[in-house]
């Protein structure tokens, strides 16, 4: 990965991957430095609150599927 003394921005990957590795409570250390000195805090607001309504709206459509299944 990226030493995290670079003055570069992380990228959308990047980004992307430190939203979901928060969400699970697995950020790493050196992930969480880079996000702090480097990152827009924007880009993670925004990702964040697209993949919490991805994560919902999929929890939504299994618990859906498996009542219809069930017959309910």
């Amino acid at each position: 990965m990226d030493d995290p003394a670079d003055n570069k921005p992380p990228t959308l990957w990047q980004v992307l991957h430190s939203v979901m590795a928060a969400a699970f409570g697995v950020q790493s250390a050196k992930n969480r430095a880079r996000d702090f000195t480097h990152g827009k805090p924007a880009h993670f607001l925004v990702l964040g609150l697209l993949f919490t309504g991805v994560f919902a709206m999929t929890l939504y459509g299994i618990v859906t599927l498996v009542l219809h299944l069930a017959g309910l």
